[in-house]
């Protein structure tokens, strides 16, 4: 697949767009960390330093290597608990959505993300509504890869975690670390894939051997915590209907997780939302990688304007909202 560095790296030429970009050439991708509220965060990052941002935030079963293809003006943090992200020794972090997003959104501020496009995706669902409801107006569009943001999009394979929510006993938790397992992953990667010889199996080899070094009760305390997305919801949609961001919506059909009803859902809100379906699952961008890149190149290119915001003077390069 040819590689998204060049696609959506684009440059602050008012007349420049992502898609121009992609015959630029592609972008060597730099693999750095930075320390953030002690938490050392590993993230990959590709094209100039003056490119319109796209912060990608990738799910469970997961990290950054998700995106190593859909490197855009990339900046794709490995999430606290996942990835090469490591928690500094002697720090008491506390595995909670709250506390992922604060971290990222620190990690934003580091890296001087005055303005950015969101990619989200399963857990970084979660992660970038936070960020969006604190800082409406760094947000410059969205694009959700099977990121619920309404309940009707939980399928009914949400009930032991439902269970446990309303009641977290040791017995509801115990019940919750099978899906820690590399079979439970690798089936979250293959489920709903009418071809998966597609799926490199490094994908679920690479993110099960990281729940192992790091520790699963890492992901158990986030299986918990999940519930409290739900709650957060209503802001949420209050975000979509007061500020009406770019949203595409761009959904694995066959997600055993996330259904159809989530992505159509974004309609209510924000009526301008786009909704695209493909036919594979969960992890629609190993097997729909250049599908997903085409409509978001596309995508971006309608929604974000490239001339520079006033806004922006101290920080040329940023998106200008539409």
């Amino acid at each position: 697949m040819t590689s998204i560095n060049a696609i959506l790296a684009a440059t602050t030429l008012a007349t420049a767009t992502f898609a121009a970009n992609a015959a630029a050439g592609a972008e060597q991708v730099h693999h750095r960390s930075v320390n953030i509220q002690d938490v050392n965060v590993f993230y990959r990052e590709a094209g100039p330093i003056s490119a319109p941002k796209v912060l990608l935030l990738h799910g469970f079963g997961a990290s950054s290597y998700m995106f190593r293809e859909l490197i855009p003006k990339l900046i794709a943090p490995d999430l606290p608990g996942f990835g090469q992200t490591t928690v500094m020794p002697g720090k008491n972090f506390t595995y909670s959505f709250d506390n992922l997003a604060s971290v990222i959104d620190e990690f934003t501020i580091a890296k001087k993300m005055n303005r950015y496009a969101m990619y989200v995706f399963d857990y970084g669902a979660p992660v970038g509504w936070r960020l969006a409801v604190k800082n409406p107006n760094k947000i410059t569009a969205i694009v959700s890869q099977n990121g619920n943001a309404y309940e009707e999009g939980l399928s009914e394979g949400w009930a032991d975690m439902r269970k446990a929510w309303a009641n977290p006993t040791p017995a509801n938790r115990e019940a919750l670390r099978r899906f820690n397992t590399f079979e439970m992953i690798k089936w979250q990667y293959t489920e709903g894939v009418k071809d998966t010889s597609l799926i490199a199996p490094e994908t679920y080899e690479l993110a099960h051997a990281a729940i192992e070094r790091i520790g699963v009760e890492a992901q158990m305390d986030l299986l918990l915590d999940y519930g409290q997305n739900i709650k957060q919801y209503s802001a949420l949609h209050d975000f979509f209907r007061r500020y009406q961001p770019p949203t595409l919506a761009i959904w694995g059909a066959n997600d055993p997780f996330f259904i159809p009803a989530g992505a159509n859902a974004y309609k209510e809100d924000n009526p301008k939302a786009e909704v695209r379906f493909l036919d594979t699952g969960h992890f629609a961008i190993e097997t729909h990688g250049r599908e997903i890149a085409d409509a978001m190149v596309e995508f971006l290119d309608r929604s974000i304007q490239h001339t520079p915001s006033p806004l922006d003077a101290k920080n040329p390069g940023q998106c200008k909202l539409p």
